[in-house]
């Protein structure tokens, strides 16, 4: 097919359906972290034992992270645009049903159903990105958009749980998404045109379905416990073995039917997985940072949750600056890699800035700038990140890369809070157990003290996981600087193919 043939007219509509696109995204971030200053809130008046008050938090992410590759696959078959519709209705059904529970069951139900519905909106969101946007340049611009949502919107999040738990109750932390909803998916049905063309109409692959969501639900599952149980739990190392074993069998089965669910063309290219690996990496390290901070601010600081939540806002401005100022302008300029690492080493410097903290640290002079450092590194880093993962991608397989995309950050996510809050608690166990025997006299102050320094272990360990982030993302990437004028997601020639057009590298076809 020449070269003409596969270049559409842009859809004259993309701006405006940006806009929804923006929105859906920007309430499924937001949701990953409103529910988390209402927690002790909503556990009060529910009656939700300590034992089970994690269920608020995992029902969402076992439901998310397990069915984000059906979600996308889902997208392909039965087109974005619709995917996208059901997800919005979907999701504001299930906050509705939130916010109005009456019992830890209704609760811990609705969480998971917005977990469900959020599988299938996610990957049609970035799919729909991936698709409608083909220029080099409006990409760059759009991704900036779209990768400032995806990294500053759970520190909005932070924001709007703390003025809305405060000001009004924990169940408008649940009604807020109807509202965003009802208008992005109004919006999209009136103004998303998608691409003719670009669905993948083969066979469901239901083994692969069954043995991805079994597999990934099994992983999440275990980090959650492992922070709760500790991981010498025998049911914690079962669910790994469990886990290791069926995505293994997910792997083989991908290799040998005639349609997969993920297609292993999608993750063997070595720029795609570059991303996937480093991203899910970042995220381990900020998601671990957010709970660390909220805290950090309203334990030792004694913030409110208001207070908290603006206390996040240099990361938020950080974020924005850095997807839209220097990752969306650069982009078309400078190779994704040279975007990536550095992004990536930058926000290890404002990790390593927190790494400072004390009892009595200045906000302005440690706080502060380690955030703003912190996001535009990871706005720098993001924008590239999303765009390069479903750069060149056939149109068919569009929102199962847009999927892993986000099971990436959703395993990321998962294992950042099990993991760095274990490392955490063990640092502040062993420095309260060695003062108490030195004769420290304060109780509560030897608290504070140790819950501080085990904040700062477990920060170290983020600087490093950063590092390598920026490592891999400088070694295995090697996508060279897009073209200003080529498109992306043509009509199906090939994904080798597209990826070559795209990068001007040579690229040998999976």
């Amino acid at each position: 097919m020449s070269k003409t043939a596969d270049i559409r007219l842009p859809d004259p509509s993309r701006w405006k359906a940006l806009a929804f696109i923006a929105l859906a995204q920007l309430m499924v971030v937001l949701d990953a972290t409103i529910v988390n200053i209402a927690l002790p809130h909503a556990q009060t008046d529910l009656g939700i034992t300590d034992a089970n008050k994690q269920w608020v938090i995992t029902a969402y992410a076992l439901a998310f992270g397990g069915l984000l590759l059906f979600g996308g696959r889902i997208a392909d078959l039965w087109g974005r645009k619709r995917t996208f519709v059901v997800g919005l209705i979907g999701f504001a059904l299930a906050s509705a049903l939130g916010g109005a529970a009456q019992n830890q069951g209704m609760l811990f139900g609705s969480r998971a159903l917005q977990g469900v519905f959020g599988a299938l909106l996610a990957p049609a969101a970035l799919s729909l990105l991936a698709v409608m946007f083909t220029d080099a340049k409006e990409r760059a611009k759009a991704f900036g958009i779209y990768g400032a949502i995806a990294g500053g919107g759970g520190a909005v999040g932070l924001i709007l749980g703390g003025f809305l738990t405060q000001t009004l109750n924990w169940r408008w932390t649940f009604f807020v998404n109807i509202p965003f909803a009802i208008v992005a998916a109004a919006g999209a049905y009136f103004v998303i045109r998608e691409p003719a063309g670009s669905r993948n109409r083969s066979s469901l692959d239901i083994p692969g379905v069954v043995l991805s969501a079994l597999g990934l639900v099994a992983l999440v599952y275990g980090f959650t416990r492992a922070e709760s149980s500790g991981w010498s739990d025998t049911l914690t190392i079962g669910t790994f073995v469990a886990s290791a074993v069926l995505l293994l069998a997910f792997v083989l089965v991908e290799s040998k039917v005639k349609s997969p669910l993920l297609p292993l063309r999608v993750v063997m290219d070595r720029n795609r997985g570059g991303v996937y690996l480093s991203l899910g990496l970042a995220v381990i390290a900020m998601f671990g940072l957010f709970l660390f901070l909220t805290y950090y601010l309203q334990v030792v600081k004694g913030y409110s949750p208001i207070k908290t939540g603006f206390a996040f806002m240099p990361m938020i401005v950080g974020m924005i600056t850095g997807s839209t100022q220097i990752g969306a302008r650069l982009m078309t300029r400078v190779p994704a890699r040279l975007l990536m690492a550095p992004g990536f080493l930058l926000a290890g410097v404002g990790m390593l800035l927190l790494t400072q903290l004390e009892i009595d640290s200045s906000y302005a002079a440690v706080i502060l700038p380690g955030q703003l450092l912190l996001g535009l590194g990871m706005g720098t880093a993001f924008m590239p990140a999303m765009s390069l993962a479903t750069h060149g991608i056939e149109p068919r397989d569009a929102g199962v890369a847009s999927a892993m995309v986000n099971t990436s950050q959703q395993v990321g996510g998962a294992i950042g809070t099990a993991l760095l809050n274990t490392i955490a608690a063990s640092a502040a166990t062993a420095y309260a157990t060695s003062h108490a025997a030195l004769g420290a006299t304060d109780p509560e102050q030897l608290k504070l003290q140790s819950m501080v320094h085990g904040f700062t272990g477990a920060i170290w360990w983020a600087v490093g996981i950063l590092v390598v982030a920026a490592a891999i993302a400088g070694t295995f990437i090697n996508a060279g600087r897009p073209s200003a004028t080529t498109t992306s997601g043509g009509t199906g020639s090939g994904d080798a193919e597209g990826v070559e057009d795209e990068f001007k590298i040579p690229v040998v076809a999976h």
